[in-house]
C-alpha cells in the first residue's frame, strides 16, 4: 500500500490555516525537550491558544489538561496530533463528534490513511507529516 509522504496543501494554503487559533494538542508532555512540549511553547509565544490534551496531567505548561479532546468546553480549530499513527484513528473519532474542528494536523512521521478518510469525509482539513513549528518558522521567518 504506497502512501503519501505529505499532503497536496500548498504554502498559500497552510498559511491560511495558522490563522485558525485555537489548537488542541494531543499527546503533549510535560518534559521540557519533547517534541510536543517545545511545539506546543512555540505555538502559545505566538499566540496561538493551546490546549494540551493528556489524560495523565491535569496541567502542563500552566494550562489546564483534558483527557481527549471531546471534554474541551472551549472552540477547537485544529487538532495537533503527536500520537502514533495507529493511534490517530481514536483521536479523530473522538475530535470531530459534536465539534467544528476545521484542520486535523498530524505531526512529522505521522500519517493515518483511514483517520485521513474520516476527516475528509467530514469536510475537514488533514494535514500530515508536517511539524507546526517548524512549518511556521518557514513560512513566518
Amino acid at each position: 500500500m504506497s502512501e503519501r509522504k505529505t499532503d497536496n496543501f500548498s504554502d498559500k494554503e497552510i498559511r491560511e490555516i495558522y490563522k485558525l487559533k485555537n489548537i488542541a494538542i494531543v499527546g503533549v508532555s510535560p518534559t521540557e525537550g519533547k517534541p510536543s512540549n517545545y511545539v506546543s511553547k512555540y505555538l502559545i509565544e505566538k499566540g496561538y491558544n493551546v490546549t494540551p490534551i493528556n489524560p495523565n496531567y491535569s496541567e502542563i505548561l500552566d494550562r489546564k489538561a483534558y483527557g481527549n479532546v471531546s471534554e474541551v468546553p472551549d472552540s477547537i480549530d485544529i487538532v495537533d496530533i503527536f500520537r502514533r499513527s495507529e493511534d490517530v484513528s481514536k483521536v479523530v473519532e473522538d475530535s470531530i463528534g459534536n465539534r467544528e474542528i476545521k484542520v486535523i494536523w498530524m505531526q512529522k512521521g505521522i500519517y493515518n490513511k483511514e483517520a485521513e478518510k474520516v476527516a475528509t469525509e467530514k469536510g475537514i482539513k488533514v494535514v500530515y507529516n508536517r511539524c507546526m513549528l517548524e512549518e511556521h518558522k518557514r513560512l513566518f521567518k
